[in-house]
């Protein structure tokens, strides 16, 4: 098997930020504990917050970041033999969203996946395509993690007075944000280095969604979901949420761990994109979690929840592209990926030596 590494990556945010005052102004305000336990300050929206008019679509934003990515790694598109992508939010139910990315990079013929998933999926993606690399089906690939959460919130606010919306309205939009984040990986030239481990898992086989997107599949008859008073909503159990995070949080580091035989102290960068990591430490504590790994990783978790906000499958991506051209990851650090997602809880982790070099610029 050959080793995988990570070559570069890149990220797209649509149009300026959106701070909180600005989503106040559309949805009314909420009581201060409520907006420091939300924790995001600003977020990036794909819609006139005015209209509701998209400015750009979710497959529009996962080819720019894939362009970005392939540039930082000194790649052509022509170069690219794999697209793997996971969103929870595609342009259509089909064709897959990322046979467009393939269209937009101006390929005629290249492999394609698509997962559906949430916070968990671009890790799952990596996975995935790390796989194809190492027993020697690709040389390279690009794996994208790309949202439009905005147009799932638009009916909240549009045409309605901010008064009128209800407090457990308001949760989401400023919760949420869009955006694409993508990464390219390469076959390595035989040293080891690279992509170390992986972890997935499920384990909300007995519980029910702690968010989910209600709306616009078959689940029920049309006509049915054409009565609803949004076709489609979602829908997020914050109670829930808060509550058993740190728990698949802990099973997810404690596995993919041992899955790479690593100890938590070799860990020298952790991306985690569920919160201020200060704020995180304090629901483990609270949980009875905060564990000897956990006590570990103090100081090395990196996240950036409160300039993008919750960004379902492109926030891993985009936290890593961050890190790398921040300076706070360089070739020889030992990183972590670390993703949960509340839908059906489900976490996904990966260990890997970084090898790309301080981006040019």
């Amino acid at each position: 098997m050959r080793p995988v590494q990570i070559s570069g990556t890149a990220s797209y945010l649509p149009g300026e930020p959106l701070t909180n005052a600005d989503i106040e102004r559309l949805v009314g305000p909420l009581p201060p504990e409520i907006l420091e336990g939300i924790q995001v300050e600003r977020r990036h929206w794909m819609i006139d917050t005015e209209t509701g008019e998209h400015l750009v679509n979710n497959s529009e934003m996962a080819a720019t970041a894939a362009k970005d990515a392939l540039s930082a790694s000194g790649l052509a598109a022509d170069d690219v033999e794999l697209l793997v992508l996971s969103t929870a939010s595609p342009d259509y139910l089909l064709p897959p969203e990322v046979t467009f990315v393939q269209e937009a990079l101006g390929l005629e013929r290249c492999a394609t996946i698509e997962i559906r998933s949430g916070c968990a999926g671009a890790v799952e993606a990596l996975d995935v395509a790390q796989m194809y690399l190492a027993r020697g089906t690709y040389d390279n690939a690009v794996v994208i993690g790309s949202e439009a959460i905005s147009p799932l919130l638009a009916p909240v606010f549009l045409g309605r007075d901010p008064d009128s919306i209800r407090m457990r309205e308001r949760m989401n939009p400023y919760n949420f944000g869009d955006g694409a984040g993508a990464i390219v990986l390469q076959a390595g030239d035989g040293d080891g280095r690279g992509i170390l481990a992986a972890k997935i898992a499920s384990v909300g086989g007995k519980r029910k969604p702690g968010m989910q997107i209600v709306g616009a599949g078959t689940h029920a008859p049309v006509h049915r979901q054409l009565e609803s008073k949004r076709l489609v909503d979602l829908q997020v159990d914050v109670v829930e949420s808060g509550r058993f995070t740190p728990f698949v949080l802990t099973e997810a580091l404690t596995e993919l761990l041992a899955a790479g035989a690593v100890q938590a102290e070799e860990i020298d960068l952790c991306i985690i994109p569920e919160g201020n990591a200060g704020y995180m430490v304090d629901e483990l504590k609270e949980a009875g979690l905060l564990t000897s790994e956990w006590l570990a990783l103090e100081g090395k978790i990196f996240e950036n929840l409160t300039e993008v906000g919750a960004t379902g499958s492109a926030a891993v991506p985009l936290a890593l592209d961050e890190a790398w051209r921040a300076g706070k990851v360089s070739p020889g650090d030992r990183v972590m990926l670390l993703a949960i997602e509340t839908s059906k809880w489900k976490y996904a982790g990966m260990i890997l030596d970084w090898t790309a070099p301080a981006p040019a610029g």
